[in-house]
């Protein structure tokens, strides 16, 4: 195809995952998809490969929406009909990353035939388990986090399942709002087969299967150029996770990265054995994070498609955090491949020290809170994962309080939780002082400090970069680590664990999450003295602070 044509086509398919993006939000029932927007939709090839992605897509669900058309493809092959919707969420038998992330695909027949497939993943705030939420710390295997579900079909020939979808409200908590994000997810899979069949009916079935081609095959050139700038040699680097939550303490995530021309090898020999607590890792989510890694650094702009994916070479030995095996638990798989993308901007600084950036917050905050509504005597259940700080650049300070990496989701308005949930969001602001000091200052963490009212709830979560802080670069300092506290009725303030299950919390309590800072990059001594007068002015660092690190009062 001529570039202007295969451009026109690009971005017109595009305009449908995107379209299809507004929808589901649009339409959802639950905060964390209409107000965070923890979702992504795709259109897949006939191959299953992914072709486009929405553009406010979360980098982590190429990863999800990639191993589920596998699994379709395998499972139901020739058996696969107009009409038909799968659903699946399994991270060990259905291509999934975690539990929560439901994932749907639709075929699009044009004239009785298979053009490819339309697909979206949403963040289901509950999917049963041991723990409302299905995110909480002390689970030991994937039975105990929720409902597990293989590539079925949730619509046949355009007739609903419902004895499919029965079963899959019958164990879930809060299913009235379960149900209305399956069905933003169903009209989004049937906006997006529309919209892709006008595209198709517009340029023909066979312009359209050769763009498809050429779209990831591009892509997969310019991944290919971008990875040949890269110095050849060898490249590694270490961090640590804080817990499982189960005992196991400063697990090591080990990387070496060799580059020869345009080949990129990712070797995580050496990383630690899969864990009895939730935050091991399957083999396609470390995809996802080290293709994020790699796109961000070198090439933001390129599609994010198969083109991508196909790019790296990844080593990764079964049963370990990041390649688990059954039955691992996962819930909190997003903790640790924002560790995984620490770890490769980390080995990568030296050679791109005016690219990459400082470790970020490096987690994926969890915080759940749930029980009955006083106002309504039903049941809730508020799920968040809140932001932290940017790590430093270059020429620039990191942002404050922000979804970083793989989970460029939002944080929740205040305004949308009080008026949903029986809570008080008695604070939310920066954690002071904990920006990692540089030349250009990290990014701070958030704090929300969340009183139940009028009620008894349970508290649930997931926090990482509370015991290793996020490091800086070239002389930068670290960021602040995070943390959990509840503060009782005399405002004491007591340490919670850093993966929380069913902690009680009354109305005389408060809870308190604190999010990681983020490193700065470059020598403290070095800072602009514009950039210090602002952050006076600020009044987000203490004096004690800027002297500390500063030497300015």
């Amino acid at each position: 195809l001529d570039p202007i044509t295969l451009e026109i086509i690009l971005n017109a398919l595009r305009s449908v995952t995107d379209e299809t993006y507004a929808a589901l939000m649009k339409s959802a029932y639950s905060t964390n998809i209409k107000e965070r927007h923890d979702h992504s939709t795709a259109i897949m090839d006939l191959r299953g490969r992914l072709v486009v992605q929405a553009v406010e897509s979360l980098p982590i669900h190429i990863a999800s929406m990639n191993g589920l058309m596998e699994c379709v493809l395998e499972k139901f092959g020739d058996d696969i009909c107009q009409g038909d919707i799968f659903v699946a969420n399994d991270p060990h038998s259905a291509g999934g990353t975690h539990l929560p992330d439901i994932n749907l695909a639709t075929p699009v027949y044009l004239e009785g035939e298979l053009q490819g497939f339309v697909c979206n993943i949403a963040h289901h705030a509950d999917v049963g388990g041991m723990a409302p939420g299905s995110m909480a710390g002390g689970m030991s295997e994937i039975y105990q986090e929720g409902l597990r579900i293989p590539v079925i079909r949730l619509f046949r020939k355009g007739e609903l399942q419902t004895d499919i979808l029965d079963l899959l409200l019958l164990n879930v908590r809060v299913p009235i709002e379960r149900r209305g994000d399956y069905f933003a997810q169903i009209s989004a899979c049937r906006l997006g087969e529309r919209r892709l069949l006008e595209v198709i009916e517009t340029y023909g079935s066979q312009t359209i299967q050769r763009a498809f081609d050429e779209i990831i095959q591009r892509t997969n050139r310019r991944m290919g150029d971008s990875i040949e700038s890269i110095p050849d040699g060898v490249y590694q680097f270490k961090d640590l996770m804080d817990s499982d939550g189960l005992g196991a303490f400063d697990l090591p995530i080990y990387l070496k990265i060799t580059i020869s021309k345009r080949q990129a090898i990712f070797d995580f020999t050496g990383t630690a054995k899969q864990v009895n607590g939730n935050i091991n890792v399957t083999m396609n989510a470390t995809q996802a994070a080290v293709c994020y890694s790699l796109k961000a650094l070198l090439d933001p702009e390129v599609p994010n498609n198969q083109g991508v994916l196909d790019s790296v070479e990844i080593i990764a030995p079964k049963g370990t955090l990041v390649n688990s095996v059954f039955p691992a638990p996962v819930a909190a798989r997003a903790n640790t491949c924002q560790r995984i993308i620490d770890v490769v901007l980390g080995a990568l600084a030296e050679a791109f020290p005016e690219k990459t950036i400082a470790a970020a917050n490096g987690a994926n905050t969890t915080a759940v809170f749930s029980g009955t509504d006083p106002r309504t005597g039903q049941p809730y259940l508020y799920l968040e994962t809140l932001g932290g700080g940017m790590g430093a650049r270059a020429m620039k300070d990191g942002k404050d309080g922000v979804q970083v990496h793989i989970t460029n989701t939002s944080n929740l308005p205040i305004e949308a939780i009080e008026m949903e949930y029986p809570l008080l969001v008695e604070e939310y602001s920066l954690v002071a002082d904990s920006a990692g000091a540089g030349q250009y200052r990290g990014g701070m963490g958030l704090r929300r400090m969340i009183r139940p009212r009028a009620h008894e709830c349970i508290f649930n979560g997931a926090g990482e970069r509370f015991r290793h802080r996020p490091w800086g670069l070239f002389g930068g300092e670290s960021g602040a680590s995070g943390r959990f506290l509840l503060q009782d009725g005399q405002g004491e303030n007591h340490r919670v664990d850093d993966k929380p299950n069913h902690v009680q919390v009354s109305p005389e309590n408060v809870i308190v999450i604190e999010t990681p800072g983020a490193g700065g990059f470059g020598l403290p001594k070095n800072r602009d003295r514009e950039l210090l007068e602002k952050d006076q002015r600020t009044g987000k660092f203490s004096k004690s602070y800027l002297k500390k690190y500063y030497g300015s009062a």
